[in-house]
């Protein structure tokens, strides 16, 4: 498990108002500052500032178009993913995973988990994302699990702190799609 500690029994649910505070703590974890650094999905040495902050996540808690899921483990948050209905696909996106149990196969379950329910509950047949196109190793995680890069390139949206803060200037995002079988 890449020296990730274990997870015993984990669960799935939607995310209600009351795991907003722990959701903004997870994804920020995950994504940002020196915490970051314990797993492999950081965007610490890219961005600096916040990832997300509680009025994001509440949004997407209380979105009729849209679901936050979290994993537990043994009472714990450790992982999320929010998922938005579209016109004709779901929305993956604001995907955390604990940095210290990153590459134990959580991420996995839980993306599986998202395009089921995508699928299931709201009968959408394509999963879309956007990932920063410098980010080669995630690209390649989700490639794995079926996505297909399309080329199509969205600019970053530099002074909007609530995104970060780039250190760099060559920041985009890709758009990754997966049919959903």
């Amino acid at each position: 498990m890449n020296g990730a500690s274990q997870v015993t029994r984990p669960t799935v649910r939607v995310a209600t108002d009351k795991d907003v505070p722990t959701l903004v703590s997870l994804v920020q974890s995950a994504y940002r500052g020196e915490q970051s650094r314990a797993g492999w999905t950081t965007e610490a040495d890219l961005l600096d500032g916040q990832r997300t902050d509680a009025e994001g996540v509440a949004d997407a808690v209380r979105g009729p178009d849209g679901r936050m899921l979290l994993m537990e483990s043994d009472g714990e948050v450790v992982a999320c993913c929010q998922l938005e209905r579209r016109e004709g696909h779901a929305y993956f996106g604001m995907f955390a995973v604990r940095p210290t149990l990153q590459g134990g196969g959580i991420g996995r379950v839980l993306l599986a988990h998202a395009e089921r329910f995508a699928r299931d509950e709201w009968g959408v047949t394509e999963m879309r994302m956007t990932v920063i196109s410098l980010r080669e190793e995630l690209l390649a995680w989700y490639e794995r699990r079926g996505y297909t890069r399309t080329g199509q390139r969205s600019a970053f949206p530099y002074g909007d702190e609530r995104f970060g803060v780039p250190t760099r200037e060559d920041l985009e995002f890709e758009l990754l799609v997966k049919t959903l079988d």
